[in-house]
């Protein structure tokens, strides 16, 4: 993770007051964790977000004008790994690609014209999706498209032999979870969830073992390596797992509007009304397609 800066550090590293420093973590999406009690700031991931705020950023690189490959970076997700295969094998003139980056990192890279697409979910503290984490400064605002609804919530053992019933159960004596990594959609609705709840992380035995991906959640407590562990409902469904329900959220692709038009992202688009993912979200369960395809708008 990098250098670990406390809230004194890191507010004379952004050259502001420490009280601030809170409001930046909460309103603005400051990267942060606790441990002990006491917020900790990954100084590299305080650097990206810099860069991600930077008026005039320089852009270091640019995509080239499209000749067959779409690249898509940010979250995790079941479906949307099926319609790329999907996307592959059709097209045998175009390929889509994906970086998993978090929703975070999807967001970054769509800002530094390192994709075509980004996807993301992450949560406001207005409990919006997405929008209040796109910055006024980037040269053309996205154009944002619904990919999906899915089911979050909190994966168990099959028969939750420890009896996990609420997200306060995680704390109890024995009780060992696997978490997300810092910069994904999923990790940051967990630690919303915990301080709501008024949890602290760092109390949670596993809470800093950190993975990327929510198959790799459901493997892990699969294999018996952990009790619980923050993760969609697909994927307990396919492994056979218990589930908490937390919410439904929102999954959306984020596109670059000068790249909207391009014959590729146009022909990935298509799948989002084809049969393959709707029988797909059938087989998996989790999934809400009553959006899917449709344009989303910034609330007014």
């Amino acid at each position: 993770m990098g250098e670990l800066y406390t809230t004194k550090e890191i507010a004379k590293f952004l050259n502001i007051n420490e009280k601030m420093v809170y409001s930046l973590i909460s309103e603005k999406g400051l990267p942060a964790t606790k441990v002990t009690g006491k917020w900790l700031f990954p100084i590299n991931l305080v650097r990206q977000w810099v860069e991600a705020g930077t008026e005039n950023y320089p852009q270091s690189a640019q995509l080239p004008p499209y000749h067959g490959l779409v690249l898509i970076a940010g979250s995790n997700d079941l479906l949307l790994d099926k319609l790329i295969a999907t996307f592959n094998i059709k097209h045998e003139h175009h390929m889509a690609m994906f970086g998993m980056a978090g929703s975070l990192g999807g967001l970054n890279a769509l800002k530094q014209n390192l994709c075509h697409i980004a996807s993301s979910h992450l949560i406001g503290e207005n409990d919006e999706y997405n929008f209040p984490f796109l910055k006024d400064d980037m040269h053309q605002p996205p154009a944002v498209v619904n990919f999906c609804r899915r089911e979050q919530g909190i994966i168990l053992q099959k028969g939750n032999p420890k009896n996990i019933r609420t997200i306060t159960d995680l704390g109890k004596q024995g009780v060992h979870i696997v978490n997300r990594q810092l910069g994904t959609g999923t990790r940051k609705l967990f630690d919303k969830l915990l301080e709501e709840h008024d949890i602290q992380g760092e109390n949670l035995q596993g809470y800093d073992t950190l993975l990327s991906r929510h198959m790799d959640v459901g493997l892990e407590i699969l294999n018996g390596n952990a009790d619980a562990g923050p993760a969609i409902r697909p994927v307990a469904n396919i492994l056979g797992l218990d589930f908490i329900p937390v919410c439904w959220e929102r999954f959306d692709l984020l596109i670059a509007k000068d790249k909207f038009f391009e014959q590729g992202i146009q022909l990935f688009l298509s799948l989002l009304k084809g049969k393959v993912i709707v029988q797909t979200a059938e087989k998996y369960g989790g999934y809400d397609l009553s959006m899917t395809g449709k344009m989303i708008y910034p609330p007014s």
